[in-house]
């Protein structure tokens, strides 16, 4: 199985950069993990949200392969501890499902278009995020999550 975070927009602040290419260097030891980011909508200024959302998300689905299970990260979606988290990657690699996409919409969120091809939301907690932190917050639980399956020391109970 392999592992595609999709983001929309550059991470422009270098620090949080680098614990992001850090995290995601450590997660390479365990999975084939990719980070893919959409670009900006240009002129967004002059779109309605609902237009922005509909032009991000065709851009989010256009990334997407057929088989792909999409897992969105979502103010909704269902919380999980971080032991609970790695028992869902597990589940996912049993499964035989050949790519698990984890996606962070914009800043009105997902399209309709994308929750309908969803295959599930997951929310990392009840507040809310700069979607720059987010990829940080993501990559690094994926790295404790496959920490806590190979039983290193990582993740402290």
């Amino acid at each position: 199985m392999t592992i595609k975070l999709i983001a929309i927009g550059k991470t422009d602040n270098k620090e949080l950069q680098s614990l992001i290419n850090g995290y995601t260097k450590r997660l390479s030891f365990y999975i084939n993990f990719s980070l893919d980011i959409i670009p900006d909508i240009k002129n967004s200024k002059n779109l309605s949200e609902t237009q922005q959302k509909q032009k991000e998300g065709d851009l989010i689905l256009g990334k997407l392969k057929t088989n792909d299970v999409l897992i969105l990260l979502d103010e909704n979606g269902k919380q999980y501890d971080s032991v609970s988290f790695s028992n869902y990657l597990q589940k996912h690699m049993n499964s035989g499902i050949k790519q698990l996409v984890f996606a962070i919409g914009g800043p009105y969120g997902f399209s309709e278009n994308v929750y309908k091809k969803a295959n599930g939301k997951i929310s990392l907690s009840k507040m809310t995020f700069s979607h720059q932190m987010i990829r940080l917050f993501v990559i690094e639980q994926l790295y404790r999550g496959f920490t806590i399956l190979k039983n290193e020391p990582y993740h402290h109970k």
